[in-house]
């Protein structure tokens, strides 16, 4: 009889998956201990790179509904072209740089959501306002973090249970994605693809959860009658 060809053998996803979780939650945990932006900062780099009428961070409620998508829109895509370039590399290593591409890629992630936060307005300065901006961060995850959940967690606990949730259901979903990753040359174009990917579509959930937000905010204030302008080339500008 012939010989039936060899099967491929491909890592077992629930392995994968253990693995980019441990990843996930130790670099979501340091993020959450570390890598957040300064504001002010950042706000004085959007002043004199993008030449944005602002004094705080607050007044993002006044511009232009089209220039606050642009800047939204171009965090995204950095943070996407970031992760991207940042998997192809250590995708050369396949399966043996999950662990520090998942803590990489957590970190690229945070600092884009509170990139986005601020553009829409959200500053976050004290620790209730940091914790929903966490709770912002696990809604674009796709999870829901109802009043039940909320109300059994201590504050000091709250966002750490984000985190192991966001940890949980993230790496059960990329696991098996991931498996190429096995063989190295060909999984270091597929990582970085699948990394631009899952920041983009992470981003874009952020992105209409703060908008949703700023929009709501913006209805609230239409009774002021004044409103900072911006110049037609600043709304068109695409320097990042």
């Amino acid at each position: 009889m012939p010989r039936r060809p060899k099967s491929k053998v491909e890592p077992n996803p629930s392995v994968l998956a253990r693995l980019l979780q441990s990843g996930l939650r130790k670099g979501l945990t340091r993020a959450y201990h570390g890598v957040q932006l300064d504001p002010a900062k950042y706000l004085e780099t959007m002043r004199r790179a993008h030449r944005l009428p602002i004094s705080t961070w607050s007044d993002m409620f006044r511009v232009e509904e089209a220039v606050v998508k642009h800047h939204a829109d171009r965090i995204i895509r950095s943070a996407s072209r970031a992760a991207a370039l940042e998997g192809t590399g250590l995708g050369l290593g396949g399966m043996l740089t999950i662990l520090p591409d998942a803590g990489i890629l957590s970190a690229i992630t945070v600092r884009m959501l509170h990139r986005l936060s601020l553009i829409y307005g959200f500053e976050y300065n004290t620790e209730d306002e940091t914790q929903e901006l966490w709770l912002a961060a696990a809604s674009a995850a796709g999870l829901d973090m109802g009043r039940e959940f909320i109300g059994k967690q201590a504050a000091t606990h709250l966002v750490p249970a984000i985190i192991d949730r966001m940890a949980v259901k993230l790496g059960a979903e990329v696991a098996e994605k991931w498996t190429g990753r096995v063989i190295p040359l060909i999984s270091a174009a597929a990582a970085g693809t699948l990394n631009y990917y899952f920041v983009r579509s992470w981003g874009r959930r952020a992105q209409k959860h703060f908008h949703d937000r700023h929009m709501a905010v913006r209805k609230r204030s239409l009774r002021e009658p004044r409103y900072l302008a911006m110049a037609h080339a600043t709304h068109l500008n695409r320097a990042n």
